[in-house]
């Protein structure tokens, strides 16, 4: 009996503890982990929207570039940190869809973490040298298909978002493109389409976006069922013929598995804020972004939809047998 008791003073004890957090949280700097380096799409991401959770939160928020391996290594040190809502994953379609696809990772992309919000979506635009025959998406299609594996697309490597984009786009066209990898990544893709060195690529509007307005390359779609607020004259992937083949970088918020249900709602509560903030959405629907619906920003939306990418992309990068180094 008086083990019973206290067990039940124990358990009451945690339970007014982990109150006590959730209330006072937070009291101290929350950090961000960004898996990538300083300067490119999702740390640009990450920075405008922490600017206005600083608001919600009443705190700071510090942004920590960790880079390495595809971005596994910032990913890992997330989930390894305490789960008192101070360390935020910061994540996105390749780190916490496609790496799971091709990598044997030290954790787990579902159960090691909780859900936090949907930030925005970042579609592909296929995008063509401005002397390729093909002047819209239909036509490029047959193009592709009366010339099989001789019109080259760049990618960023194995696993890349050029990369597995071509695999789906083959796969549901049934055409075929001869794969040219590029070390530098969409920089170095874009000048080479520039100079007519490659026919094709996929690459996400922050990226193509000034040099389709700009006129040096073509633009045949958005691989998204909604025009971009950025470049309303591109149609969707839907309207130009090739319906359903929608590729996109989302990105979002975790935390480690075990942080407090009510500190992981302050988060989203900060998160969906920023995201309501006209000045914030106006700043990333410039650089290409599509913000969610408010019912799709949330963690639970997030965690059905993350469930959702992986069952949709795993099979595809599995049975395209795509194979890296994850020290890349």
């Amino acid at each position: 009996m008086r083990r019973a008791i206290i067990v039940v003073f124990t358990w009451a004890s945690l339970s007014d503890m982990g109150a006590a957090l959730a209330q006072s949280y937070p009291t101290r700097p929350v950090t961000m982990i960004v898996p990538y380096g300083a300067g490119g799409p999702l740390d640009t991401l990450t920075r405008i929207v922490s600017e206005r959770m600083r608001v919600s939160l009443g705190q700071s928020i510090v942004i920590e570039n960790v880079t390495g391996a595809s971005g596994t290594v910032g990913v890992g040190r997330a989930v390894r940190a305490a789960p008192d809502g101070y360390t935020v994953s910061v994540g996105n379609w390749p780190t916490h869809v496609v790496n799971g696809a091709m990598f044997t990772l030290q954790y787990d992309l579902v159960r090691d973490f909780e859900p936090v919000a949907l930030l925005s979506s970042n579609p592909y635009v296929v995008v063509a040298r401005s002397g390729l025959p093909a002047k819209s998406l239909e036509e490029l299609i047959t193009f592709l298909k009366a010339n099989p594996e001789k019109v080259t697309l760049g990618t960023a490597g194995p696993g890349s978002g050029q990369h597995v984009s071509g695999i789906y786009f083959q796969k549901a066209t049934e055409a075929t493109m001869q794969f040219v990898p590029y070390r530098a990544g969409s920089s170095e893709i874009m000048k080479e389409l520039v100079g007519g060195h490659i026919d094709l690529t996929f690459d996400q509007a922050i990226s193509a976006l000034p040099y389709v307005r700009s006129g040096q390359v073509m633009a045949y779609a958005v691989t998204a069922s909604a025009r971009l607020p950025a470049a309303p004259d591109i149609p969707t992937i839907d309207e130009a013929g090739a319906p359903g083949i929608y590729i996109s970088t989302w990105s979002g918020l975790w935390v480690p598995k075990g942080t407090p249900k009510s500190v992981v709602g302050k988060l989203t509560s900060a998160a969906m804020d920023a995201l309501a903030d006209q000045a914030v959405r106006h700043r990333l629907e410039d650089l290409g972004q599509l913000i969610p619906p408010r019912e799709q920003q949330t963690a639970e939306a997030l965690g059905a939809y993350h469930k959702a990418e992986i069952e949709k992309w795993w099979p595809i990068i599995k049975s395209a047998n795509v194979k890296v180094d994850a020290g890349r």
